[in-house]
């Protein structure tokens, strides 16, 4: 499959409508991930569109049912417990609106593909890749900063997949565990295939990280072109969803005690709060604690590991250049390790 701009729709208006069997509206296309590549951006620029309608709950995650181990103690809305009620996130698209979702799971899951292709079999699929190293480091950033990873050293991290896998070394309010399989998740062509296996080439397109950073709004473009849609239509450059980094590990894990409540002491506290103070400025409080004292700009990467990264997912690369047909060797700088 080529990386190129696969084709508009044909023979069907941009904002065909799908419905399911009781008449509701069905999803038209997916934003299936990586995280940390974009895809928040895209999801906010997409939905300013006139043509689109994007589900308000960016990630409802349902069509990846394998990887919902337990609700995340800071999920603005309840995840979908029925497919009815998949559905009605998206009652309110108007008639000549495309419906779509942006679940990061959904390349990950190996269940998605299949779920997605059963509910809308002309659904389009967006998925964007960035280059493994870089990738891996901003979701153990990620990881850490949403309380799924507790090991704030990506090099000790990635040590513990073994033990991890056999269900040790987890947190107890880790929400995620498979999440911390981090190799997994650079399994890029074999991620890809699930999705060429129930769709055509001409549903799928695949999007480079460094391009929408180099060439945003003309990379949204082609998503709009891609979806068939008007792609002259003024696009609101985004950078969303940056990549943070806690200050202290025991200042991260008070803020979270104190949110959700673990241990003594944080909930007496947080009851105290709940007297005292209205919801949404608790709320509003805790978020200005971690976002003003909490977190951080990043350090550098550590370039030695970046280098052990680089060099242990080589092969992915040099896969997935030829499973595009687009020397991402060259564009990523694998062609120099030697």
């Amino acid at each position: 499959m080529s990386e190129e701009t696969a084709p508009a729709l044909q023979g069907a208006p941009p904002a065909a409508e799908a419905f399911d069997a009781k008449g509701m509206r069905v999803p038209d296309f997916f934003i299936v991930g990586h995280p940390k590549s974009g895809t928040t951006a895209l999801y906010e620029m997409l939905r300013s569109h006139p043509q689109i309608f994007m589900c308000a709950e960016k990630e409802p995650w349902y069509f990846s049912p394998e990887l919902q181990f337990r609700p995340p103690p800071r999920k603005p809305f309840a995840l979908p417990d029925s497919y009815e009620h998949y559905l009605s996130l998206f009652a309110g698209a108007a008639p000549q609106q495309l419906a779509g979702e942006a679940s990061t799971t959904y390349l990950w899951s190996h269940a998605a593909a299949g779920m997605i292709a059963a509910a809308q079999p002309d659904a389009r699929i967006v998925a964007i890749l960035r280059e493994p190293a870089s990738f891996l480091r901003s979701l153990h950033m990620q990881f850490v900063e949403v309380y799924i990873e507790t090991e704030a050293d990506l090099r000790k991290a990635l040590a513990l997949e073994a033990d991890r896998r056999e269900g040790k070394a987890i947190a107890r309010h880790s929400y995620w565990p498979q999440m911390l399989q981090y190799a997994e998740h650079v399994r890029y062509v074999e991620q890809l295939r699930r999705y060429e296996e129930v769709f055509a080439p001409e549903q799928i397109l695949v999007l480079v990280y460094d391009d929408f950073r180099a060439e945003n709004e003309a990379t949204v473009r082609r998503v709009l072109r891609f979806l068939g849609v008007d792609e002259s239509a003024p696009v609101d450059v985004t950078d969303a969803n940056p990549t943070v980094s806690p200050r202290s590990s025991q200042l991260h894990q008070l803020v979270h005690a104190v949110s959700v409540g673990h241990g003594p002491v944080s909930s007496t506290l947080k009851r105290a709060l709940q007297k005292t103070v209205p919801q949404p400025l608790r709320r509003g409080a805790l978020q200005a604690v971690r976002n003003r004292v909490v977190y951080r700009e990043p350090a550098a990467p550590d370039a030695a590991l970046m280098l052990e990264l680089r060099r242990r997912f080589k092969g992915e690369v040099e896969a997935l250049s030829a499973h595009l047909d687009r020397d991402l060797t060259k564009l990523w700088g694998y062609d120099e390790l030697g």
